[in-house]
């Protein structure tokens, strides 16, 4: 039977088979931090890979960009950041912690029995006040307010301010988007539930500029288009939802919001929002830069401020929603026949750390060498793993932990006749292949 993943599996699974660590954690962690380690960082690069595949590679109207994350503080004035970047905050003068004074009712008190912040009658809260969530730096040797800078809170920006850059030298013309992948950081009062609510984390975002008059139909347009980007990669459909923001939700210069949202072990949160943001944005940097950021058309020469739909998804948020849909419990044979329990990740193949893992059945009879040749042959094209530690039976579970779409068995037939065993990950059934057709099948598998 399947069983649905809880947090506390999922982060003993992470740490188990290298997809996520505490960052430093021989200091004793850094709150809000976390590294990927060499399973994490391969899955989190594919889901980064596809997304760039989809709104990049396969588009005509787009085109990308990778920003500094240190920029003109004026970015931030025009942007509203600086006076309007904020989370109510509270101390608790008994524990000494701070708290979002809006997540009150879900975040656990440090003090026992477990209840919630405010519950005790010991807790002792001071009013809300003001905190702006962005990370400040200098640049050069003096720390003074003159050299003051900001580490982006978003990657939006810097699309923003090279709007006219890219529409000079892509030869684009309106409708068209601008992409980006890139770190941003918030100085999250309360950072939680896992890599879910970070304070260092990676953004996969556009800025879609089109005609004002034609903002409505691209905003449906890319609402359609990201929900169904989860779906076709695997993602169950009755665990996402298209919520539409209230009007007490919006942004002042929003004409409209909406969130893909997953169903996460601790409920239903956001992977994405799709915004209607209307010229806000560019608006806001013409004023603030004194330069022209108008579009001239170049039949009609009509000259306008586009309007933008920004569709901006979370990197971190989205390897972890995959991770966590992919997460299945069912039944295998042991080594002596008897059903044992199996963890198994239904990764789509697409976005599987490691495609494929070739098992030597033994260490003699020349099966390590033909494993070996066919291993370099594959690892040309894909991320691959070669296992000879343990028996068949361990290696193919290690594999289903991360996992692997298929595990190919060289055994004393494969010497004889050139043939290889391949086990399908999700129904454990298995087929002859010729060693020699072993790139087009997965070729197959995985890209068609």
């Amino acid at each position: 039977m399947a069983s649905k993943a809880s947090m506390e599996k999922i982060v003993s699974l992470a740490k188990r088979r290298g997809f996520v660590f505490q960052s430093s954690e021989i200091y004793g962690g850094l709150n809000g931090c976390w590294d990927y380690g060499p399973v994490g960082v391969e899955l989190k690069n594919n889901v980064k890979r596809e997304w760039w595949r989809s709104s990049v590679t396969e588009r005509d109207d787009m085109a990308g960009v990778d920003c500094t994350i240190l920029m003109h503080p004026r970015v931030w004035e025009a942007s509203g950041h600086v006076s309007g970047f904020t989370d109510p905050m509270v101390d608790c003068k008994t524990c000494k912690g701070r708290f979002r004074a809006d997540h009150l009712a879900d975040t656990p008190c440090p003090q026992k029995p477990s209840k919630m912040v405010g519950q005790h009658d010991a807790c002792e809260l001071t009013e809300a006040r003001k905190f702006n969530l962005m990370f400040k730096t200098f640049i050069g040797p003096m720390e003074d307010t003159a050299a003051q800078v900001y580490m982006r809170p978003e990657t939006a920006q810097g699309i923003f301010v090279n709007f006219k850059n890219v529409l000079e030298t892509s030869r684009q013309k309106i409708p068209f988007g601008i992409a980006q992948v890139g770190k941003s950081f918030r100085n999250e009062i309360t950072p939680k539930q896992f890599t879910f609510r970070v304070r260092e984390f990676e953004q996969m975002e556009i800025e879609f500029f089109c005609k004002p008059g034609s903002d409505e139909e691209w905003y449906n347009y890319w609402k359609d288009l990201r929900f169904n980007w989860y779906v076709n990669l695997g993602i169950k459909k009755e665990n996402l939802r298209l919520r539409p923001h209230g009007a007490d939700e919006l942004a002042h210069y929003a004409r409209g919001c909406s969130d893909v949202e997953y169903l996460f072990p601790f409920g239903w949160s956001e992977l994405e929002g799709i915004a209607n943001r209307a010229d806000f944005d560019l608006k806001q940097h013409q004023q603030f830069s004194g330069k022209s950021l108008e579009y001239t058309d170049p039949q009609s020469r009509e000259r306008y401020v586009p309007y933008v739909i920004e569709p901006s998804a979370g990197a971190d948020r989205g390897t972890l929603a995959f991770l966590i849909d992919a997460y299945d419990e069912d039944t295998a044979p042991d080594e002596k026949g008897a059903e044992e329990t199996r963890i198994v990740l239904r990764f789509h193949p697409r976005l599987a750390p490691v495609k494929a893992a070739i098992f030597p059945l033994t260490k003699k009879d020349g099966m390590p060498e033909l494993g070996e040749k066919l291993y370099k042959q594959l690892k040309k094209r894909w991320n691959v793993d070669y296992d000879l530690s343990g028996s068949i039976g361990k290696r193919y579970r290690r594999q289903d932990e991360i996992g692997t779409p298929f595990g190919i068995t060289v055994d004393a037939d494969s010497v004889k006749d050139g043939t290889v065993t391949v086990r399908d990950r999700d129904t454990m059934k298995q087929e002859r292949v010729a060693a020699e057709q072993i790139p087009a099948y997965l070729e197959q598998k995985i890209e068609g």
